[in-house]
């Protein structure tokens, strides 16, 4: 009789270390994803849209973790975690890569590039979008796909309708060595900020003004602390949403197929809300009363465009002239 108890106790005890190694087993994938502008940008909602998307389409066997707006990493350190495996995707403007050594992401930067939205989606989706992210895999990062944020707005506390206006401002960039030159020629005083540290240097006047996109503009609350914002219409803004390659690669072949039709259906869905966002954000900035918005007209553009264009040849040294020959004969561009 005690060795028959002995043998249902152990039974027990082995079905018990069983069911123990079955939930193990069954623990979802854990991804951070981590970025730094708030859940209500185009941005913000793109990684919530992932999220969604990639828990349904794994059955929950992949569980995403999403930090917004630099709480678990800023911008000066997102990389390097993603690097070392402390996140698993970001999504970072384009011009973090240069320090890594792949400067020819540089090359989006460049002034007046992108005549519309149409061709930036063209271009990041064909060949020269797939030749930037498979550079990335070098310094162990798995480039998944281009996020678009629109098109760049200049600001300052005064009016900006010639690029001489622009004279001794000290402007905020996000570190792209394209903005820093463009604005230089225009005779600014690039300065390089973390982006969560924006509203505070314009609020207490360590910058005099920035560039960035209405959606930022309005959700980071820049246009509280800036008089007067200017449609140049001269830079865009996109994102490389990116994987630690490791882990990307480690993952079993079907769950990185349903994660690669989520991000695919995501950066869709991003693409597809940037410009509505961007257009009620803008109205939202207008309607505020604390800033004053102009477009530039056509003349006046022209303008500006003759005064930065010169920076497409100037940055053929950095970037290199065959990647910016390809973006201008991708994007229909011509420099005269």
């Amino acid at each position: 009789m005690k060795l028959a108890w002995r043998f249902v106790g152990l039974t027990a005890a082995v079905m018990s270390l069983a069911a123990i190694g079955t939930a193990q087993a069954q623990q979802p994938i854990v991804i951070k994803f981590s970025h730094v502008v708030t859940d209500d940008t185009p941005k913000g909602k793109a990684a919530l849209k992932f999220k969604e998307l990639a828990e349904k389409y794994t059955n929950g066997k992949v569980k995403v973790e999403i930090y917004p707006n630099s709480t678990l990493y800023g911008d000066k350190e997102e990389i390097q975690a993603l690097q070392l495996g402390s996140v698993q995707l970001l999504a970072p403007s384009t011009s973090k890569f240069a320090p890594l050594g792949v400067k020819e992401f540089e090359a989006l930067d460049l002034p007046y590039i992108f005549p519309d939205e149409a061709t930036y989606t063209k271009v990041t989706k064909g060949p020269v979008g797939k030749m930037l992210l498979s550079k990335l895999s070098a310094k162990g990062i798995k480039g998944l796909a281009f996020w678009d944020n629109g098109f760049h707005m200049i600001s300052a506390n005064k009016p900006l309708r010639k690029p001489t206006d622009l004279q001794g401002l000290k402007i905020r960039i996000s570190g792209s060595k394209v903005a820093d030159a463009y604005f230089r020629k225009l005779g600014a005083l690039p300065q390089i900020l973390a982006f969560s540290e924006v509203y505070q240097a314009l609020q207490t006047g360590v910058v005099d003004g920035c560039e960035n996109t209405p959606s930022n503009y309005y959700t980071q609350k820049f246009y509280e602390v800036q008089k007067h914002i200017t449609q140049a219409h001269h830079g865009h803004l996109q994102y490389a949403v990116i994987a630690n390659q490791k882990f990307w690669d480690g993952l079993p072949p079907d769950i990185r197929t349903q994660l690669d039709k989520a991000m695919a259906e995501s950066t869709d869905y991003a693409n597809s809300i940037a410009a509505e966002e961007n257009k009620e954000d803008l109205e939202a900035i207008k309607k505020s009363g604390f800033t004053e918005v102009y477009t530039l007209k056509p003349e006046e553009q022209k303008v500006w465009m003759e005064a930065m264009l010169p920076v497409h040849k100037q940055m053929e040294g950095r970037i290199g002239k065959e990647i910016i020959d390809l973006l201008h004969k991708e994007a229909g561009f011509k420099t005269n």
